[in-house]
């Protein structure tokens, strides 16, 4: 499997690692069985994205989709950061590999509960919520190729 070397960067030298000490929004995203969870921060003013945090379980991608996303929104408004998809992340790496394609999703969708969070008044008790599809049940699951591969 070949990673561009955007991904390789952020994977090696991710942005934005942490936690904020009183974040305005948290979004928790992922399935245990896919092996992949994003927690992200906000801390919004004034409709911006002033900082970002993200803490992410997961493999190499996971992390490098992470770190990319902190990248894209700070500073942005809450409705430029909504607008980011699946899609301009991966498209912000240059690219992911197909059956990876997957922890792109998780990480706009974690950024997306942030904001969803903040808008509702803000919970430091967010649940994760299920945004990759179970292994299991699901044979497009990228984790799923991975083991029938013997990759993982």
């Amino acid at each position: 499997m070949m990673y561009s070397q955007k991904v390789m960067d952020h994977f090696m030298n991710p942005r934005n690692v942490g936690e904020l000490r009183n974040p305005s929004g948290i979004g928790e995203v992922g399935n245990a069985a896919c092996g992949d969870i994003m927690h992200i921060e906000i801390q919004v003013k004034d409709n911006i994205i002033e900082d970002i945090k993200f803490r992410t379980f997961g493999c190499a991608a996971a992390i490098a989709t992470s770190s990319m996303v902190t990248e894209m929104v700070k500073g942005k408004t809450l409705e430029e950061a909504e607008a980011i998809t699946n899609k301009t992340v991966a498209e912000a790496l240059d690219g992911l590999p197909p059956i990876k394609m997957h922890c792109s999703n998780l990480a706009a969708d974690a950024l997306h509960e942030a904001i969803k969070n903040y808008r509702q008044g803000g919970n430091s008790s967010a649940s994760i919520v299920k945004g990759c599809c179970s292994h299991d049940t699901d044979p497009t699951c990228g984790k799923n190729r991975e083991t029938q591969l013997g990759e993982s």
